[in-house]
């Protein structure tokens, strides 16, 4: 199990992992070596996550989720299978805790007095700044 938050537990069961070969920097090691890790979560099929989460893990992530709900997180920094996953699982927990927070609501506000006189009086110094630098045409 992994303890995300106090509240969501995912099981281990339900990552997917496959070892694709990594692009980038590595020499002939890169050609032979399966190191980058693609990690599948299927949202949809969760039950672990609430639907507030679910619909706020589409929303956050994006192109990251396929058309069936499916997270997709791919995992290549590292030349070793075992760094690539563990990246790969903390990113998924960082997007998992990311989903769990509650936003607060926004509350309107107006600006005070002095700062709406302050603004005034800046446009009104800027007008004059650039009246200044326009020619003057005389007949």
């Amino acid at each position: 199990m992994l303890q995300i938050t106090p509240n969501i537990k995912i099981k281990v069961e339900d990552l997917k992992f496959s070892f694709i070969r990594s692009s980038g920097p590595g020499g002939q090691n890169v050609n032979k070596v399966s190191t980058a890790v693609q990690l599948k979560f299927d949202i949809n099929s969760s039950k672990e996550l609430s639907d507030e989460i679910k619909v706020k893990l589409f929303k956050i992530c994006g192109r990251k989720i396929s058309t069936k709900g499916v997270l997709l997180i791919e995992a290549k920094r590292f030349r070793t299978q075992e760094k690539n996953k563990s990246d790969a699982i903390e990113r998924f927990i960082a997007i998992i805790k990311k989903a769990a927070i509650d936003e607060k609501p926004r509350h309107k506000t107006k600006p005070s007095k002095i700062s709406e006189v302050k603004r005034i009086e800046n446009k009104k110094r800027n007008s004059q700044i650039k009246q200044q630098r326009k020619k003057i045409i005389s007949d």
